[in-house]
């Protein structure tokens, strides 16, 4: 290895472990898109014929996708931009492509995030005896949405984590918070889907999720139509296309299985994004909300539903917003650390 290589190496660094990565990864994957974006294009879209048609373009498009990026970034050992670009000049555009869309996508991450907070903080309010939603619980979502100040407070703190967490560098900083963060998300998640299960009529969420259904694929429209969701579904949460699995895999050993790993994260990815449709479906039905809310399932009529719950439901809510708000952190700071890392390689190259 010459003088320059192993300066690069010392200044980007490198995963503690194989786990440490895999956690990474797989956090980079499970986000807002597997607890937000899943359980609600599955309940506007057929529930079990939506949820075939994702299985199916994660198995055979989004693993090959992975492996793909996985190696590039392994490859090369630099970010998007310079992946590429070792490859050809004339391609770095599509690496600044994917530093651009990770840039945009953080900033939509940064609200949502935001959202979160605000709710996971309003029903720990509500668990410590004080109105954590303004006497708004009916409304909230529409109050929430013209309260400037609460948004951009809490925007603020979400973005604030994300610094913290991507200045510790990739061992101390990422690695160390998602080894603990991930397998904390899933017996998290996990505690919400059997708490939910018992209650009265949660049955025919499970119903709408796992029995077969192919009406929404009965039509050629529909069958697009369910596809076109799918396929974009599972590209915004495997983080595919935007830099985050080059960028992560430059950091990986030579020594590590690429093959084995590009099968380990979309793997867990579709399992929490499955099981976060196990707590918001069974919900759902249990409190009669429409599966169909769209983008406001996560935030009012998942609050509806654990208010509806009583005093219990206030812990239950503040465990299912804190465990959005994981996902969401484990997603962000890779997006952050697209852009860092291209900055990295920049500085190293000019050095």
């Amino acid at each position: 290895m010459d003088q320059k290589s192993q300066h690069m190496e010392h200044e980007r660094g490198s995963w503690g472990s194989n786990f440490g990565f895999l956690m990474a990864a797989v956090g980079s994957a499970v986000g807002l898109g597997n607890i937000w974006g899943f359980p609600y294009k599955m309940g506007r879209y057929g529930g079990f014929a939506f949820l075939i048609v994702y299985l199916l373009l994660v198995i055979f498009v989004g693993a090959v996708v992975m492996l793909g990026e996985l190696t590039i970034g392994r490859k090369t050992g630099l970010g998007a931009v310079g992946a590429y670009g070792a490859f050809s000049k004339k391609h770095r555009w599509v690496g600044y492509i994917g530093v651009a869309s990770a840039f945009f996508l953080l900033t939509f991450y940064n609200v949502l995030g935001g959202l979160v907070m605000r709710y996971m903080t309003g029903f720990l309010l509500e668990l410590m005896g004080v109105d954590g939603f303004s006497g708004q619980e009916m409304s909230f979502w529409n109050y929430i949405l013209h309260d400037y100040g609460s948004i951009v407070f809490f925007n603020i703190l979400f973005v604030v984590c994300n610094i913290v967490i991507v200045m510790g560098g990739i061992q101390s900083g990422i690695e160390k918070f998602t080894t603990v963060a991930m397998p904390a998300l899933f017996f998290m998640l996990l505690f919400v889907i059997i708490y939910i299960a018992t209650l009265p009529g949660a049955g025919e969420g499970f119903i709408y999720m796992f029995r077969p259904n192919w009406e929404p694929l009965s039509t050629a429209s529909g069958f697009f139509e369910v596809v076109r969701v799918a396929a974009g579904q599972m590209f915004f949460s495997l983080s595919l296309g935007m830099g985050a699995m080059i960028t992560y895999g430059s950091y990986l050993d030579k020594k590590e299985d690429l093959q084995k790993n590009a099968i380990i994260i979309p793997a867990c990815d579709t399992l929490i994004a499955i099981m976060a449709g196990m707590a918001v479906m069974p919900a759902c039905a249990a409190y009669g909300v429409d599966y169909a809310s769209g983008p406001g399932l996560l935030f009012s009529s998942m609050q509806q539903v654990f208010i509806n719950m009583g005093e219990f439901g206030s812990f239950v809510g503040f465990m299912f917003y804190f465990l959005v708000f994981i996902a969401a952190v484990t997603s962000s700071i890779s997006l952050l650390e697209v852009v860092c890392t291209y900055r990295i390689d920049a500085a190293i190259d000019k050095g």
